[in-house]
């Protein structure tokens, strides 16, 4: 699942900076329901990791079911936590 690919497909656009705070919640809700139906585990970390950004990524344990899926999501945190330079 590409980003841009989500972008569009949740937001209308490729620049989240045109969205309206209206869209950016709507997108953000079709977003969580999506993530509660995929079965693909790379498109269902795809769209944690874009929530993740978001700020509105479920807990992990809530999202993933075993500690290993978790391990990778708190590398993906660890990274964006060192890009971000936090």
């Amino acid at each position: 699942m590409d980003l841009d690919d989500q972008l569009r497909r949740y937001f209308a656009t490729d620049d989240l900076s045109t969205v309206t705070p209206a869209g950016l919640e709507a997108g953000v809700e079709r977003m969580k329901v999506d993530f509660g139906m995929e079965q693909d585990k790379g498109r269902r970390f795809a769209l944690w990791a874009l929530m993740h950004i978001l700020g509105a990524a479920p807990d992990l344990d809530v999202a993933f079911e075993n500690e290993d899926e978790r391990n990778v999501a708190r590398d993906f945190m660890e990274m964006m936590e060192k890009a971000a330079g936090l």
